[in-house]
This record gives C-alpha cells, sequence and structure tokens, in this order.
C-alpha cells in the first residue's frame, strides 16, 4: 500500500543517513534549490543530495517564510525563501526540484526554466497533455532540462525487469495487469482530492500506467476498450478510483490488452483490515511466462520479479539492488555500479546530475514521454466521461 511504503522510504534513508559516511562535496557541486515545503522533500530530493558528491543542499522555499526557515535549519540549507520567486531569482541557484500540488507543476517549472535553472519536476508532469507539450517546448527552446520523477525508472530493479521482457525468452507480450492503491486511504482534505490542483486517483497514482508503458515500450494506446472511474464523495469531477481498460501495440506489432487500476480510498478486508500488502505491481503475461514485479514503485525497501513458467508452473525469482543492466557497468559517484542501499530516489538523482553535467545518463526519462503519459491520462477521463484536470487558475488569470 502506497501510503506504507512511503513512510517506509522516510525511515529507510534516515537510517542510511546514519549508516554511511556523507561524502564531501565538489568544488563544482551543483546547487539545488527545493520549490514547496511538501512532506515528499526528506525522502525524493533532500536525503539524495546529502549522499551525492555534485549536490549542495543551497535553498528551499515555500509559502510561508517561518515554515521555510525551519526546514533549512532542520536540513542544513544555507538560504531560506518565504517565496518560490525568490528563491528562482536567485542566481546561485543551478537545478530545482518541484514538489508542489499537481496542479502547479506546470507555473513553476516553467518559471524556473525562465529563471534559467534545470528542474526535477514530481510526477504528474503537469495538470493535462496541453500543459506538457508547452513545458518541453519551453525546455528545448532554452536549452535545460526538464524531466519527470519517475523515479522508480532508473532503479536496477526496473531495468532488470525490462531485461526479461526483452530478453526473448518468454514470448511475446500478450497482456498486462498494473495496480496502485491506498489503504487505509488518502484523508479528506488532502490536496490530492482537489479538482482545480489537478487531485484524482489516475493523476496521483499515474505510477500504475507509467509500470504499464514502460513494461511495453509505449506511447499513446491503440484503444481504451473502457474506463470506470468511482467519483469521489465530495467533488464527482475526482476520480477516488479508476479502472481502465487499454489496448498498446507491442514491439512485434502484436495487439496488448493492458488494464489500469488505481484507487486512493481502497475498501479495507471486512472493513476492519488495511490491505497494506497491496504494493503498487504489474503483471505481464507473455506466450510462455506470468513475470510479476511486486513492488515496482519502491523496489529499493523490498521487491521480488517472479517468473512462472506457464508449462511448467514452476516460478524463479530475482532481485536488483544495484548494479544491473543498465548500472552494472557504470561508473557512478559511489563507485561501479552504485550502492545496494541507493533509494530510487538516490539513483535519479545520479541520472539527473549526470544529465545536467553533460554526461550520458544511465537512464533518462524524456519530454516526449512524460507527454504521452499525460496524453494518455486526458484521454482516460474523457473515455470516463470527466473533465480533462484543469491548467492552473493563477495562470489564466496572468
Amino acid at each position: 500500500m502506497a501510503l506504507v511504503i512511503q513512510a517506509a522510504t522516510f525511515l529507510h534513508q534516515y537510517a542510511n543517513a546514519t549508516l554511511h559516511t556523507t561524502p564531501s562535496k565538489n568544488p563544482s557541486a551543483l546547487r539545488l534549490g527545493v520549490l514547496s515545503s511538501a512532506q515528499i522533500n526528506p525522502a525524493a530530493a533532500i536525503h539524495p543530495a546529502e549522499t551525492h558528491p555534485d549536490v549542495i543542499l543551497y535553498a528551499i522555499a515555500s509559502r510561508d517564510a517561518s515554515t521555510a526557515k525551519k526546514a533549512a535549519k532542520q536540513y542544513h540549507f544555507s538560504k531560506a525563501y518565504g517565496s518560490y520567486q525568490e528563491l528562482l531569482d536567485d542566481p546561485q541557484v543551478d537545478i530545482v526540484y518541484v514538489s508542489t500540488p499537481n496542479g502547479l507543476h506546470y507555473e513553476w517549472s516553467s518559471k524556473a526554466l525562465k529563471a534559467g535553472k534545470h528542474v526535477l519536476c514530481e510526477k504528474p508532469f503537469t495538470s493535462n497533455a496541453a500543459e506538457a507539450r508547452k513545458l518541453a517546448q519551453e525546455a528545448k527552446e532554452r536549452g535545460l532540462i526538464v524531466e519527470e520523477a519517475f523515479h522508480w525508472q532508473f532503479h536496477p530493479a526496473a531495468h532488470t525487469f525490462r531485461q526479461i521482457l526483452e530478453s526473448g525468452q518468454y514470448g511475446k507480450i500478450l497482456r498486462t495487469d498494473a495496480v496502485m492503491t491506498a489503504s487505509p486511504g488518502v484523508p479528506d482534505g488532502d490536496i490530492r482530492w482537489q479538482f482545480d490542483l489537478a487531485g484524482g486517483s489516475a493523476m496521483d497514482m499515474t505510477y500504475a500506467l507509467s509500470f504499464t508503458r514502460y513494461a511495453l515500450h509505449a506511447k499513446n494506446p491503440k484503444q481504451i476498450l473502457s474506463a470506470v472511474a468511482r467519483p469521489y464523495k465530495l467533488d464527482s469531477r475526482v476520480d477516488e478510483a479508476m479502472h481502465a481498460l487499454l489496448v498498446f501495440e507491442g514491439q512485434e506489432g502484436q495487439d496488448v490488452q493492458s488494464r489500469v487500476y488505481t484507487d486512493m480510498a481502497r475498501s479495507w478486508v471486512g472493513c476492519v483490515v488495511p490491505r497494506v500488502w497491496e504494493l503498487p505491481s504489474i503483471e505481464v503475461e507473455t506466450e510462455k511466462a506470468i513475470i510479476y514485479f511486486y513492488n515496482a514503485m519502491m523496489p529499493h525497501l523490498y521487491h521480488y520479479i517472479a517468473v512462472t513458467d506457464k508449462a511448467t508452473g514452476k516460478t524463479r525469482y530475482h532481485k536488483q539492488y544495484k548494479g544491473g543492466p543498465l548500472w552494472g557497468s557504470i561508473e557512478t559517484s559511489s563507485g561501479k555500479g552504485g550502492k545496494s542501499y541507493w533509494s530510487t530516489y538516490r539513483w535519479q538523482l545520479e541520472a539527473f546530475v549526470d544529465a545536467v553535467k553533460g554526461r550520458t545518463p544511465a537512464y533518462w526519462v524524456t519530454p516526449e514521454d512524460s507527454i504521452a503519459q499525460m496524453e494518455t491520462i486526458d484521454a482516460i477521463y474523457q473515455a470516463a466521461n470527466l473533465p480533462v484536470r484543469p491548467s492552473n487558475v493563477l495562470e489564466k488569470s496572468a
């Protein structure tokens, strides 16, 4: 269950901070600015930056100056700002991590690019596909990097999963089934329920669609067979849960039927037991095997890739915490193949810094991929007879 593993990641990184020596920073280290005081910041940006010799925790901004100062003191940032724009106006900031609410991703990523900063933007990339296309174009025109933070895709386990699928040993992919749920659910009043801030399960739990498209090397689906939303009790425009059946074209031209299920208020078993064992996962059926990637979202905590032979019924298990098909031959900032205790976010930062520094990253989420992701989400909402998430209200009035 997503909320449990997110909390576990905070503990995981806190423990590793005490167990492993913090590296000294290189003279040319990039100065990181964090936009917002979101709860995800320590796991997604702060702790990864602490362990990277080419990143300095330079500035953090909040819309409340006292909150920014408190965070700066706690995590040893050099600067604290009481507005996002003040941080962007600081010429010392090299890279920006945007962890604002979903509906503000485009606005502040765009403003960061205009300020000459490279951007790592939390998922979902933007509120809709139109914004995604604009943001990608703005980065291209300025010669800057903007990347959507699908951190799980940078972990060695994800690369091993894809290698198994592409090995040819198990034949063509026939279907996929990706699931992400929250049980206990997201509490009422959380910004993820707000339509104007691009709320909804298909948006916030966009990982499930990401698992699917990653497995298939897919862009947009050929067809949406169905999309059924369970509306949020306080706003019927917001999907509490989404169940979509898509058809993608496989790499060998075959049709692949893909189920994507997200649920921000998953029911408890017998109304008593939360489904904490339901971690974000994907199952892929091929001609010869069933391949199941358990806890694809946070494989650094625990994961397995189970490959069950359809002919014999026998299952083999794979795990990959460092090295792997992409990182195995690369000299990272902490040695060849990286470290087994690195979180998905730390692997992501490794690649992001490489790209900013002009080096070839081991893996990359391209703007084109993020556009296709948002186009698919928009299409799912339309098929479910729900409105596409709106562009930011502040941008409309600007």
